[in-house]
């Protein structure tokens, strides 16, 4: 008589042990093969102040750089700023004077205004205002 291990027992390599005075096999314990090993972490390990728990310094869209005259005039005087929230800026702009094509929401008509920083152009994509922007920041 064998003891079965269930759905597990074919998964998991055995070891059948017969015992000497007796004729049954049993299986004594699984064979560990390949299995992991959990490990589990504490409340206090965990909570622990790390290093990566400083602020960091904003990087790529995020970090402010210098603007262009035409981008401060827009922004009203600003010279540094995210691209982020100059795109912001643009939009709430866009929003406030209704400039986009009511045919075509993708389409904003410019204003004198947008036209400085959109290089002249009557109307814009969406999709490309982020890059008509981008000689605005300065390096």
């Amino acid at each position: 008589m064998a003891i079965s291990l269930g759905v597990f027992s074919s998964f998991l390599p055995v070891e059948k042990v017969s015992f000497s005075n007796s004729s049954y096999s049993a299986i004594i314990r699984p064979v560990p093969a390949n299995m992991r090993v959990l490990r589990s972490v504490t409340i206090s390990a965990a909570a622990k102040p790390t290093t990566e728990t400083k602020k960091r310094e904003p990087r790529g869209i995020m970090k402010p750089r210098r603007v262009s005259p035409e981008m401060q005039a827009f922004l009203g005087g600003v010279s540094e700023i995210p691209r982020t929230q100059a795109l912001k800026e643009i939009w709430a702009y866009i929003k406030q004077y209704d400039l986009q094509d009511p045919a075509d929401k993708k389409v904003i008509i410019c204003d004198e205004k947008l036209k400085q920083i959109f290089g002249g152009r009557d109307r814009v994509g969406f999709l490309e205002i982020a890059g008509l922007i981008s000689p605005h920041f300065l390096k």
